[in-house]
């Protein structure tokens, strides 16, 4: 019972952080992002959901490998020190992930993003790499965060530079009302026409 308490608490702990990025994403699905011109790769909104919930729970379950060693961990100085840099790195990724949302969707700043998203990156790998000396399948669990991550960063690049006023010319404000789409997404007006955005 005691492990399954620190499972259930492990795996509460990023969807939480999870919770909080939403709270800034949300808004801006069907309003801003929606008037995005998007990356040939970018995949349906929906899929984003199911895919971040589950890497979060693998999260959580690494999280967990890597809390229930705190027993053993404390016979052995040496391994302390790791022990504990390993959940401080945790968190600090985990932070770093909610602080990408608010820069991407509530700041409407790519280009920031994108930077914020490398520093991000290379914490979720520091954080791998700390893993792995304290629990090898923890770290494992975190190997498709990091893949994703990287897709992610192609995406926000894309994003960035397909808006970006430079690229376009000319700095072309379209209304922001949207359209639904026949798959339940939405789609915005996009430069330089004013046009909506054809659905996926």
């Amino acid at each position: 019972m005691k492990n399954f308490f620190k499972l259930v608490v492990a795996i509460a702990v990023p969807l939480l952080a999870g919770f909080l990025g939403s709270i800034f994403t949300t808004p801006q699905i069907e309003t801003w992002y929606a008037t995005l011109v998007r990356p040939d790769l970018a995949p349906p909104n929906w899929i984003f959901g199911p895919v971040w919930t589950t890497l979060f729970v693998l999260m959580g379950i690494a999280l967990f490998l890597v809390w229930k060693k705190r027993s053993q961990i404390l016979e052995n100085v040496g391994m302390l020190w790791w022990w504990k840099l390993a959940l401080v790195l945790f968190f600090v990724q985990l932070v770093l992930n909610i602080l990408w949302s608010l820069i991407f969707f509530a700041a409407q700043n790519p280009a920031g993003a994108f930077v914020e998203l490398i520093i991000l990156w290379l914490a979720i790998a520091a954080t791998i790499f700390v893993f792995a000396k304290v629990s090898r399948p923890a770290a494992w669990l975190l190997v498709p965060y990091i893949l994703w991550v990287s897709f992610a960063g192609y995406l926000n690049f894309m994003f960035w530079q397909l808006n970006s006023p430079i690229n376009s010319g000319e700095e072309i404000v379209c209304t922001m009302d949207a359209k639904q789409c026949p798959d339940g997404s939405f789609v915005g007006r996009i430069p330089p026409d004013c046009d909506f955005a054809p659905c996926p």
